[in-house]
């Protein structure tokens, strides 16, 4: 089997919900005879071992400074579109996924394409041993399924992020290996399949989830966990990227009927809370589990003041300059200054810089705490807005999107009056904004800045993009980088350990193409 698996999949579930990296159990073909396993209330550890496992590190050899899991994972997918900027290399982390100047860490385990590959499966690995005990855990049932039903959701999540990570979103394209048993060392690898076996798989894995889930009585127990509205949201999310719109459209109202409710600007000045009340799901930072140089915070909070934090993240002078002066969202950005009074880039004094992100910081700068908001009640709104509109359902649409847009400028009505209805949108993503859809997808791209991926909405989208549009505050414009829609540099290389350690697979024939 691949050797980039082969050595965390024998260890079966690796992690604990403390802050240890590492859990003692019995040998991973013993599985279903663990205390992990012996009883339902136990079983939670499992499952709390995942979500704690999503904001880890050391998952290469190296570089675990930009390789803090998840969070650190959507910064690059966001870094590697037109809307987020970083204003110079500070420490050097991240900025070459900014610069698209990663394509050859593929052949070693310390760059992106490992880390990433590594972590999912890991998320996997993880998940199938949980769902191997299906049925078989003692205790309240209610509490197991409970537990069950996040595995399978788990899962599909890990592999929704593979397929676009790896590949276009094309179902007739090479995919990535699906696994649903327990695997250990020296299991055969598999194939990579189609794009389509891997939505088969991750739409199968979120169906059973949302059916679990609905018949245990067991309310969310923590932010981290997904219950059922989060469900819901994960299949609204899927069905984006497939064009499924009706169905996107049916579950992200599913999942506007959570306790979770979209919130005024005010609860969200600052989104880094798992506690606020627009939250459906989040990473809960401990204080005794804060990350240091590996959390996210540490490289884009520019009032963190360490080495890290030297190169500001800022947002497009095209994103800022379209938001009218009523927009309350202004402030998540640094009002641009007269260029003598930006402040150099990784001067001191945050605030000093243009376009400068105060949105995603640290709760606390001392102590390093800061939540992972991984779901939101507004991107469920946005979501409803969008598959609407995909429908021609403009009523509808101008209802949803109105869900957040009133609650960040009173004149927002003013402003949704001016667009026209059409599902129709401009393929210049910083041209001039006309349809209704143009709106809507805007609005997205606004509220949820730095916390859904640019390039997966891009990729799903079928959409290209160019930094150097008039006024372009962009540092690196890609000049001899190809962004037109679905370049083969929106997609990483399998890593070589894959190649190396999988039978199945084989270099010449099922690498990417080359980005550029």
């Amino acid at each position: 089997m691949k050797k980039i698996l082969s050595i965390l999949l024998a260890l079966g579930l690796i992690i604990s919900s403390g802050c240890s990296h590492m859990l003692d159990t019995d040998p991973t073909n013993q599985v279903s005879g663990t205390a992990i396993f012996s009883d339902a209330q136990n079983s939670l550890s499992a499952i709390n071992g995942i979500y704690r496992l999503m904001y880890s590190g050391n998952w290469g050899t190296a570089w675990n400074d930009e390789n803090g899991g998840l969070p650190a994972f959507i910064l690059v997918f966001d870094l590697m579109g037109e809307d987020h900027i970083m204003d110079g290399s500070g420490s050097g982390w991240f900025w070459y996924d900014y610069g698209f100047d990663t394509w050859g860490d593929y052949a070693g385990k310390a760059g992106h394409q490992y880390q990433m590959w590594n972590f999912f499966y890991s998320l996997i690995a993880n998940a199938n041993y949980i769902i191997a005990q299906r049925d078989k855990i003692p205790g309240n049932q209610d509490i197991a399924n409970y537990v069950m039903g996040q595995a399978y959701a788990v899962r599909s999540f890990a592999y929704m992020w593979l397929v676009q990570t790896y590949q276009q979103n094309d179902p007739s394209k090479p995919g990535v290996p699906v696994y649903t048993e327990p695997t250990y060392a020296g299991s055969t690898g598999n194939p990579r399949g189609t794009v389509k076996n891997v939505y088969d798989q991750a739409n199968a894995d979120i169906d059973e989830a949302i059916k679990i889930l609905e018949q245990t009585s067991v309310n969310q127990m923590h932010k981290s966990h997904i219950d059922k509205y989060v469900a819901y949201g994960l299949k609204a999310r899927y069905s984006l990227v497939q064009k499924d719109y009706e169905t996107a459209l049916t579950y992200a109202k599913k999942a506007l009927e959570s306790p979770a409710s979209v919130a005024s600007f005010t609860d969200v000045r600052n989104v880094n809370d798992i506690s606020k009340r627009n939250v459906m799901w989040g990473l809960g930072i401990q204080t005794d589990q804060a990350l240091g140089n590996w959390g996210i915070y540490a490289h884009i909070d520019a009032d963190s003041k360490g080495t890290y934090s030297k190169a500001r993240h800022l947002v497009s002078s095209w994103i800022y300059d379209n938001l009218p002066e009523s927009d309350q969202r202004r402030v998540w950005w640094t009002e641009p200054l007269p260029s003598s009074q930006w402040g150099e880039a990784g001067s001191e004094n945050g605030s000093r810089r243009s376009w400068c992100q105060t949105k995603l910081v640290y709760i606390d700068v001392a102590a390093q705490t800061g939540d992972y908001i991984l779901m939101r009640a507004e991107e469920m709104a946005l979501t409803a807005a969008e598959a609407a509109c995909h429908l021609q359902r403009y009523t509808e649409a101008r209802e949803y999107v109105s869900m957040v847009g009133n609650m960040r400028d009173p004149q927002y009505q003013t402003r949704l009056a001016n667009f026209t209805n059409s599902n129709s949108f401009n393929n210049n993503t910083t041209g001039n904004l006309a349809t209704l859809m143009d709106e809507i997808l805007f609005q997205r791209r606004v509220e949820l800045w730095g916390e859904i991926p640019r390039l997966h909405d891009l990729q799903r989208l079928g959409l290209g993009f160019n930094r150097n549009f008039p006024g372009s505050n962009h540092t690196i414009k890609l000049s001899s980088v190809n962004t037109s829609a679905a370049s083969p540099a929106f997609i990483l290389w399998i890593p070589q350990a894959e190649f190396d350690g999988n039978e199945n697979m084989d270099a010449t024939t099922d690498q990417n193409p080359r980005q550029y």
